[in-house]
C-alpha cells in the first residue's frame, strides 16, 4: 500500500517543475490526479513559460506509473475554469482527498521597477489563485470526509527576500490563507499547510541570473539569498517529499503549519 493510496489529488502549476514532481510522487504512493496548469504564455515573467506539451509530458509520467490523471488547461484566476476542471476531475474518480495549491510565478527587480501590472499579476496568481483552488475544492474535501491541503509559499513567505516585492507580499499571504482556512476547516477534517522552499531547480528557479547586478548594486543584501546548510538550490523531489509527507496520514494531526524545506534560508 502506497502512503496516499487510493487519494485523489488536484495539483495546480502541474505542467512542469515542483507541480509535475507534486503529481508524480503521489502518483508514485498509489494517488490519481487532476493536473490543472495554465500551459499557456505568460507575460512579464523571465522565465518561459509552461506549454501544452509540458502537461503532456506530466500526464505519460503519472500514466507510466499505472495511475490514472485528468490534465486540463485552466488559469487559477479563472474561477469558472478551475472550478469546471476540479467539478470534472471529481465526477471522473468520484472523490477529492488532497489539494496542492501550487500554481505561482516570479520576477526579480528592485522596488522601484516594481510596476501596476508586474503586481498585479503575481498577487492575482499566487495569492487570489490560491484563494480560489482551496474555496473551490474545498466542498469536494467536505463530502470525502477530510483531506490536507498543501500551499505553496516560500522562504519570502517568511521573511523579506530582497528584490521580489510582489512575490514577498503573496507569498506572506498564501499564509495568511493558510491560518485563515486552516482555523474554519478544521472542524470537517481537513488540515492545511503550507511548505517554504529555498530556490528550487526548476525554469522558475533559473532566474537566479538576475541577481548579481542588483547584489552589485546593494551587496549587503546577498547573505539573505543564502542557504545554512552547504547547497545552493533544491530539486523538485525535495519539495515533493515534504508535500507528500503532508498529504499523508502520518502527517493527520498537523494543521496550520509552516514547513520549511529551505535548507536554513530562513535562519539567515
Amino acid at each position: 500500500m502506497g502512503r496516499v493510496e487510493g487519494k485523489v489529488a488536484l495539483v495546480t502549476g502541474a505542467a512542469r517543475g515542483q507541480g509535475r514532481s507534486h503529481a508524480i510522487r503521489l502518483a508514485q504512493e498509489g494517488a490519481d490526479i487532476i493536473a490543472v496548469d495554465i500551459a499557456d504564455h505568460i507575460p512579464l515573467v523571465e522565465y518561459p513559460s509552461p506549454t501544452q506539451e509540458d502537461l503532456d509530458e506530466t500526464v505519460r509520467q503519472v500514466e507510466a506509473l499505472d495511475r490514472r490523471i485528468l490534465a486540463r488547461k485552466a488559469d487559477v484566476r479563472d474561477r469558472e475554469a478551475l472550478a469546471a476542471v476540479i467539478d470534472e476531475g471529481v465526477a471522473e474518480f468520484g472523490h477529492l482527498d488532497i489539494v496542492v495549491g501550487n500554481a505561482g510565478v516570479c520576477t526579480i527587480q528592485d522596488w522601484e521597477h516594481v510596476t501596476p501590472e508586474i503586481w498585479d499579476l503575481t498577487i492575482s496568481t499566487n495569492l487570489y489563485g490560491v484563494f480560489n483552488t482551496v474555496q473551490l475544492s474545498a466542498r469536494h474535501l467536505i463530502e470525502a470526509g477530510g483531506g490536507s491541503i498543501v500551499l505553496t509559499s516560500s522562504a519570502a513567505g517568511i521573511k523579506g527576500l530582497p528584490f521580489l516585492v510582489p512575490y514577498v507580499a503573496s507569498k506572506h499571504g498564501v499564509v495568511g490563507l493558510m491560518r485563515a482556512f486552516a482555523t474554519e476547516l478544521a472542524e470537517y477534517n481537513i488540515r492545511v499547510n503550507t511548505i517554504h522552499p529555498t530556490g528550487v531547480d526548476t525554469p522558475m528557479g533559473g532566474m537566479a541570473s538576475s541577481y548579481p547586478p542588483l547584489l552589485e548594486a546593494h551587496p549587503k543584501l546577498g547573505a539573505m539569498l543564502q542557504n545554512m546548510l552547504p547547497i545552493e538550490i533544491t530539486q523538485p523531489i525535495d519539495q515533493s517529499n515534504a508535500v507528500l509527507f503532508l498529504a499523508s496520514d502520518e502527517a493527520r494531526y498537523i494543521t496550520s503549519t509552516e514547513l520549511t524545506v529551505d535548507a536554513g534560508n530562513t535562519q539567515f
